[in-house]
């Protein structure tokens, strides 16, 4: 439990970033969902759109501080390969 006045302020804050993070994850999630769901339809259109969206959303997740900067390369990398197989498909 915190008891300084100080400790007690970082719980604060901690909570709201907390908030802000789980927020901020899920829209990012929801943006690579609609990738995915876009590649199971097989619309190629659709997919090279949903991950033109979602590359922005990812990069930021990494200068917030919610994902780190190789699992985002690697998530952007592995959507754009199965994109392009869907596109020349």
């Amino acid at each position: 439990m915190a008891n300084t006045p100080q400790s007690k302020k970082r719980a604060r804050q901690n909570e709201r970033r907390k908030m802000i993070n789980k927020s901020r994850r899920s829209r990012i999630r929801t943006f690579v969902r609609k990738v995915e769901e876009a590649l199971a339809t097989g619309d190629g259109a659709a997919a090279t759109a949903a991950l033109r969206a979602a590359e922005p959303e990812l990069a930021r997740g990494v200068t917030k501080g919610v994902l780190k900067k190789n699992t985002v390369s690697r998530k952007i990398s592995r959507l754009a390969q199965r994109v392009r197989a869907v596109a020349t498909a």
